[in-house]
């Protein structure tokens, strides 16, 4: 299916409501061939890696609150508040801000790039890779 440009920034919000009821399904099936994944953590993983590491590997319900939405021709920028279910040693307070450059190619998502700033209060950046997964 090919959307037309008008349609990105709700079809980016369907990847992040395909977090939020875990529909992986949703997320798989509409990947670009060649997808990549890039964060402060994460250098244009593939497809397999981001399922091991990005995909949630339980029930956390998280909950994503739109701060932003832009779009400039295949790309959405996303920015959103996160709320996860309960606590984590990652963040403590179960909350997060992040922003996301999503790109899209023929209706499907090509690449994800993940900004985020200072890791929550009292964690070194070290400290927040290593509980994160990532060092």
């Amino acid at each position: 299916m090919t959307l037309a440009p008008k349609d990105l920034t709700e079809w980016a919000k369907g990847y992040f409501h395909a977090y939020e009821t875990g529909d992986r399904a949703f997320i798989a099936d509409n990947m670009a061939p060649g997808f990549t994944f890039t964060s402060p953590f994460d250098d244009h993983i593939g497809r397999e890696a981001y399922f091991a590491r990005c995909w949630p590997h339980a029930d956390i319900r998280r909950r994503f609150d739109f701060v932003a939405v832009m779009q400039a021709g295949d790309q959405v920028l996303v920015v959103y508040d996160a709320t996860l279910g309960e606590a984590s040693a990652v963040h403590p307070a179960a909350r997060f801000r992040n922003a996301e450059r999503m790109t899209f190619e023929d209706g499907k998502l090509k690449s994800v790039e993940v900004f985020f700033g200072d890791p929550p209060a009292g964690l070194s950046r070290r400290e927040f890779a290593a509980r994160s997964g990532a060092a």
